[in-house]
């Protein structure tokens, strides 16, 4: 059996940047809050309506975040979302290192 050369690139750690989209720190931002927000739902076993209750927010929001279409959804929409599910969010500013001269934006 021949084995066809396939070519690999590394990823950055960022499939936005990855793929060449505008502002791909917001775009990561955006999916690492969504992600947490989905976890929380799940881990309280909310439905739709009642998250959309608890969030002031109409069910096919809540059907958008589930389908991970962060991308309409403010970071600060996103920040109330988590604290309105109970939790805070902590804003940590650090000095960049030299070898890594470009922003970095992480939710964890």
């Amino acid at each position: 059996m021949k084995q066809k050369n396939k070519s690999v690139t590394m990823s950055s750690g960022n499939v936005f940047e990855d793929l060449g989209i505008t502002n791909p720190e917001m775009h990561l931002l955006k999916a690492d809050l969504g992600i947490a927000i989905l976890k929380i739902l799940k881990e309280k076993k909310l439905t739709q309506e009642k998250a959309s209750q608890i969030l002031g927010v109409e069910q096919p929001e809540i059907s958008k975040l589930k389908n991970g279409n962060y991308s309409r959804f403010r970071v600060e929409r996103l920040f109330l979302f988590l604290n309105l599910l109970g939790r805070n969010v902590d804003i940590y500013v650090k000095k960049t290192r030299s070898h890594h001269p470009t922003q970095r934006v992480i939710a964890a």
